[in-house]
Parts: C-alpha cells; structure tokens; sequence
C-alpha cells in the first residue's frame, strides 16, 4: 500500500512541476529571459522522463530525475539570490539571465500587479534605439519578488520530488531483489517434473 501510494504521489508532483514549469516558460518566454528558457525547458524534458520511469517502473529514468532535482534546485537558488541581490550579482546591471545579448528584464517588470508603466521622453542618449525608455510605479508586489516566489515554489516542488523518487526507486529495488531470491530471474530454463515409468520390459519366450 505504502509503495502505490508513493508511486502515485511521485506522479502528482511531476504533474505539479509540469504544470508550474511551463506557467513560468511563458512569462520568461515573453520577457526574453533566454537561459531560465533553457533551463524550464530541460526541467520539462527530465519531469516527462522521470512521470514514465514511475510509471512503467524504470528505476534509471527516475534516478535521473532524482539527481537533476537537485541541479534544478541549485539553479533556483541561483535564481533567487540573483533578484536579490546577494553577493556581488545587480538585477539592474547584469544580463546574465539573458546571455548579455539584449536588455530584457522580467515580464513582471512592466506588468506586474498594480504596475503603472510611464514613457519617458526624451530618452538618454545611453538607451538603445529599438528599446524604450520607461519608468515604472504603484506596484502592489514588486517583479523581483514574484520571481523568488517562482523559483521558491519550484524548490519546494523538487525536494518533495526527490524524496518520493528515492523512496519510489528504493521500494522498485527492494521487489526486483525479493523477485529474484525466489527465483523470478532464475537462468536455467523450466523443466516439468519427468515421470519415470516403473514397468521393466521384459523378454517374451515363446514355446513351439
């Protein structure tokens, strides 16, 4: 009962992450953020390996999983520490979540809620052509912190994600082994039981 229900709560969650993931690949998607695109989209891929390990029982797809969950939970904190501003990292300055080839910043930015947009004119010379330059005021939750809120759901996801999938993986290894000492995966052929015939043939004299 206890190995079902694992089971069945390791695919709930990988259902959850899907479902949460591809939320968040829109809105990076619309602010241009290229390396979280990358990264939602290899956490996409692993999840769906990781849902038909569970259910078809392959313990590799869901060791892979595992031990992505834990990369996925690294960049996530990443994520946070850079909308925070830990250390040295500036959200304002550093376009590490881009790749340094344009100056898009978080779709919250602009449209969070509340947010009231404002075009400065004229813009400073500093500003690129093709962008524009704006200011932004009123919002009710600034953008930096509905982005931690995004990486924080996804880190609590992942470590309820790992620990299922090492209990999923431990309970599949413990019925393989139990299988196999019964004999399961014996590699002799089976042989059914010979019967053995208990009349002697018997020379026949015939008399003239």
């Amino acid at each position: 009962m206890g190995y079902c229900s694992g089971r069945c709560t390791l695919i709930f969650i990988c259902g959850m992450q899907l479902v949460c993931v591809l939320e968040r690949q829109i809105f990076d998607f619309l602010g241009y953020q290229w390396a979280p695109i990358l990264a939602n989209f290899v956490h996409i891929i692993i999840v769906i390996l990781g849902l038909f390990g569970t259910i078809q029982y392959r313990p590799r797809y869901i060791t892979g999983y595992a031990v992505w969950l834990v990369l996925w939970v690294t960049w996530n904190v990443f994520v946070i520490c850079f909308y925070l501003e830990a250390g040295e990292l500036s959200k304002e300055t550093d376009l590490i979540l881009t790749f340094n080839i344009s100056m898009h910043r978080s779709w919250w930015m602009e449209n969070g809620p509340g947010c009231t947009v404002t075009s400065v004119t004229p813009a400073p010379d500093w500003a690129p052509e093709d962008h524009r330059y704006i200011t932004v005021s009123g919002c009710l939750l600034e953008y930096q912190y509905i982005e931690v809120a995004h990486s924080s759901l996804q880190i609590v996801l992942a470590l309820a994600g790992f620990i299922y999938a090492c209990y999923v993986v431990k309970c599949i290894t413990e019925e393989e082994d139990s299988f196999d000492f019964i004999g399961g995966f014996d590699s002799y052929g089976y042989q059914g039981p010979q019967k053995t015939s208990h009349l002697q043939l018997q020379p026949m004299y015939m008399s003239k």
